[in-house]
């Protein structure tokens, strides 16, 4: 379908490609990967046409349909679900507004006031209507109700505003439009940022009914897995294709990294000995044209680079934590509303040191303002969410804390304005730990990419012991090897933990207790995410076997009623 040959891209910054060849395939779903700032996103705006390349070539079989879900995807909350969703037919869309305007004219005062206005404006309708069947018009607003209960709306709420809708269901109406198109390649950049979990997991079912290639950007380890059958790795510019999914491109990725690892180690040990051979006999008298034959030939030699696993990698550890109480959170008979929306009523929780809970619920439960509540930020309708009382530091990392950063100042004063007293080793030394290394430190904060923002806010929060972390989405904007950091890390410190992600990885590797946000209670789950999706799957099986009671008793019921008006009726004729 369509094919990326020797591509380079070159920006004033530098260069971003250097030697990238792939390929997709009909039926491909492939996801990109690599590190911020490693070209994934400029992939993929060269597939869809909005970049050019430096060098190189694009070669597409024949002209694919190439629909684009950019992370900033593209909705008007003023239209209705319907309308927005028949966007996807702009010429039909068009005639349809003409349509609609003409009508509403029609029906106004002027054109009852005025016979010879309403009988043009009766012609203008019926131009108006054969060219909206003759693109097929009315086939397409049949296409828009057909795909409405496959993303999820009902034909009320498709009369809805698309501004009544959380950002996740506006993804749902954006991939709506997209799917209307009937792409042959459809191409996703991060399509599952600040989704829920229930979310994320409509999206992959979705995707893979999909028939279309599908070629998508991700830092959700889950997501790659579940719905990709090949990686493309971009590091140094170049890229590499890998068969499976993520998992798989991992296990690859090792056995190629050691393998890589050997091969330099014996490289590096041959030129050592060839450089003294080298060293020793250039001048002498007998040997001299030797060496310099064999120091000609070392420079001709490919050399091996150093697998990326050498190289600097983020790293980190907590500091050590402050003892505390047993205790660490009290939320008893916590009620909290905003406006009309229940979010909590008469919930309970009691967290106690060493646990580390990831907070689970579709956006809008009341995640955030929980951890909001117990940080003292609000103050509830009623109840208690408090800290405990014995010892208890919390450090508190919110979900957009990137965007509270001083865009003007210089990374590393930054960092000084917390720590005066550090040195500029200690200084760099931590913000290299989060890659934040040569240049980049004495960058305006404002130039940082979103990914680059968020691990300096994070490095911020670290420079103060704690014994409670408070992490509202802090992977957002990470990528891959940060996430790992952070995963890490968290495994390895000593204070406990509240956590809210919809990161699946991030959470069954750092979470020891689940608590579930549903009808404004608190559910606590004694066991990691696995332990968790266990208990589900047996919540739901046991609905479904209570629902299916019910319906057999709903149906013995009836019929018992039926039995006893066929023998009452019966009697009265007797």
């Amino acid at each position: 379908m369509l094919r990326l040959e020797r591509v380079t891209k070159i920006y004033p910054t530098g260069e971003v490609l250097k030697n990238v060849t792939w390929e997709i395939k009909h039926g491909d779903r492939i996801g990109l990967v690599g590190v911020n700032g490693a070209g994934k996103s400029t992939q993929m705006k060269i597939i869809a046409g909005l970049e050019e390349v430096s060098s190189g070539n694009v070669v597409r079989e024949g002209e694919p349909k190439i629909a684009y879900l950019q992370q900033e995807f593209d909705v008007d909350l003023q239209r209705t679900v319907r309308e927005e969703l028949f966007q996807a037919f702009q010429e039909a869309a068009t005639v349809l507004r003409e349509l609609q305007l003409l009508q509403r004219a029609m029906e106004s005062e002027s054109a009852a006031n005025n016979p010879p206005y309403l009988e043009r404006l009766i012609k203008q309708l019926g131009v108006l209507q054969n060219q909206f069947e003759a693109i097929h018009g009315y086939e397409l607003e049949a296409q828009v109700e057909k795909i409405l209960p496959k993303i999820g709306f009902t034909s009320n709420e498709a009369e809805q505003l698309v501004q009544d809708f959380s950002g996740g269901w506006q993804m749902r109406i954006a991939l709506g439009k997209i799917l209307l198109q009937d792409p042959d390649l459809l191409l996703l950049d991060e399509p599952t940022n600040h989704l829920d979990v229930e979310t994320i997991q409509w999206l992959e079912n979705y995707l893979l009914e999909q028939k279309s290639a599908i070629v998508v950007i991700s830092h959700d380890r889950t997501f790659l897995d579940r719905v990709c059958t090949q990686i493309v790795s971009t590091e140094r510019g170049i890229s590499r294709t890998y068969l499976g999914n993520y998992s798989s491109y991992v296990e690859q990725k090792m056995l190629e990294q050691d393998a890589t690892q050997a091969a330099y180690e014996r490289q590096q040990k041959e030129f050592a000995t060839q450089k003294a051979y080298i060293d020793r006999f250039r001048a002498s008298a007998t040997r001299s044209t030797q060496a310099k034959s064999r120091e000609k030939l070392l420079e001709k030699k490919e050399k091996i680079q150093a697998p990326l696993v050498n190289e600097i990698k983020p790293n980190f550890s907590f500091p050590p934590s402050p003892r505390s109480g047993r205790r660490v959170v009290k939320i008893d008979d916590l009620t909290h509303s905003y406006g009309d929306k229940i979010l909590f009523l008469g919930a309970n929780l009691e967290i106690e040191k060493g646990d580390r809970i990831a907070f689970i619920g579709p956006n809008g439960s009341g995640k955030s303002t929980l951890l909001r509540l117990i940080m003292g930020l609000e103050k509830p309708d009623d109840g208690i969410a408090e800290l405990g009382e014995h010892n208890v530091v919390p450090g508190y990392f919110e979900q957009n804390q990137a965007e509270a950063l001083d865009l003007d100042k210089i990374v590393i004063d930054t960092m000084f304005d917390v720590v005066p007293n550090w040195t500029q080793t200690e200084v760099r030394s931590l913000l290299g730990s989060f890659c934040l290394s040569n240049d980049s430190v004495f960058k305006e904060v404002g130039k940082l990419s979103g990914g680059e923002k968020a691990r300096l806010a994070l490095a911020l929060m670290l420079l103060k012991p704690c014994n409670l972390l408070v992490l509202d989405e802090p992977t957002n904007h990470l990528d891959i090897p940060s996430k790992e950091m952070l995963e890490q890390a968290l495994i390895e410190y000593e204070g406990s933990a509240l956590i809210v992600s919809h990161d699946r990885y991030f959470i069954s590797h750092v979470a020891n207790r689940i608590v579930e946000i549903r009808d404004g209670e608190l559910i606590l789950y004694r066991g990691d995410f696995s332990y968790f999706q266990e208990k589900k799957a047996e919540e739901l099986l046991l609905a479904e076997k209570a629902l299916r009671l019910a319906e057999r008793e709903a149906k013995r019921l009836a019929n018992r009623d039926r039995q006893r008006k066929r023998k009452a009726k019966k009697n009265n004729l007797n």
